[in-house]
């Protein structure tokens, strides 16, 4: 049966589609999980009808709101819970990898499928997988799949993460703490934390594209690992943009009076990239999905999530 029957014609889909982004950006009452779940019920229940446009945009406009929230980044403030922040990235790094490899040989996931859903569950989803991609010479399928588990997970985790910490009673800090390194993809972490509360959203943002960083070495140990050599590795644009823009409301006086309105857009902004990320699920990219890679990816998901939650709660 073709994917398109039974919905609307091209027109209502472009007109629902572009009603639905203009809700997002000058409505009141969206929040991060509204916004997401707005974009998947275009995805994958009145088609988009701007797949591939929405595909790179949502990237572009997630950059250009996590740049805008660096405006809201005191770093003086970070660097009180930072380090301890940091202390747990590193170890959840080395232990994600670790059991991700160990997954693989006990569900018989193909290698660098099982490379690439652990790498983008070990630092951020999405980008993880995307660069180390290119670096063991991973098909396209491969990419897919990888791609299509994570973006389940994380729209699993916007709006799982912030009933847990609430049930739990847990503070703005550790709940910052553990959205960074439990939650795959930046827009999931910061849409997460982002209805945490301010302080949260801070930390877990910091935190998230520091993380990100770990990208550098991943690329380089993943190509001398599959013998994949030349793999060029450059650290995201938008990751400087942010530290730059914490460094100047942090330190320059006349930056703070500019921030509130930029932060403001960059909220927006987010709102917008998760309606956007959700619209591009399909049902294509869901049946794309063998059972065995989505075991791999939800059992070490779970793990991570489970064993950063109690480090954090009882240490």
């Amino acid at each position: 049966m073709p994917l398109t029957k039974n919905r609307p014609s091209l027109l209502l889909q472009k007109a629902a589609f572009i009603l639905a982004a203009i809700l997002i950006l000058f409505s009141p009452w969206f929040s991060s999980p509204e916004a997401l779940a707005l974009g998947l019920f275009v995805g994958l229940v009145l088609g988009n009808p701007f797949q591939e446009w929405s595909d790179a945009a949502s990237k572009y406009v997630l950059q250009a709101a996590v740049v805008g929230l660096g405006f809201g980044i005191d770093l003086y403030q970070v660097a009180e819970t930072g380090l301890r922040g940091l202390l747990y990235t590193a170890v959840s790094l080395t232990v994600t990898m670790a059991l991700g490899f160990l997954l693989g040989k006990l569900l018989h996931t193909a290698p660098k499928l099982t490379h690439l859903i652990s790498s983008g569950t070990a630092i951020c989803g999405g980008s993880a997988i995307a660069a180390v991609a290119p670096a063991i010479k991973a098909s396209a399928q491969e990419i897919s799949v990888s791609l299509g588990v994570v973006f389940i997970l994380n729209a699993v985790a916007l709006f799982v993460f912030p009933a847990v910490g609430h049930a739990l009673g847990m503070t703005q800090q550790q709940f910052g703490t553990w959205a960074a390194i439990a939650i795959h993809d930046t827009s999931s972490v910061v849409g997460a934390a982002s209805k945490y509360g301010p302080e949260a959203l801070q930390l877990a943002t910091t935190l998230k594209l520091t993380r990100a960083l770990w990208i550098v070495p991943l690329v380089l140990v993943s190509g001398m690992a599959f013998k994949a050599g030349g793999a060029k590795v450059s650290v995201p644009l938008f990751i400087l943009l942010f530290v730059l823009a914490s460094v100047l409301v942090t330190f320059v006086p006349a930056v703070p009076a500019i921030a509130p309105p930029i932060l403001f857009a960059a909220k927006k902004g987010l709102l917008l990239s998760l309606f956007l990320i959700g619209a591009n699920l399909n049902r294509n990219t869901l049946r794309s999905i063998s059972a065995r890679p989505f075991y791999h990816g939800v059992i070490l998901w779970v793990l991570v999530a489970a064993g950063s939650l109690g480090a954090i709660v009882l240490l």
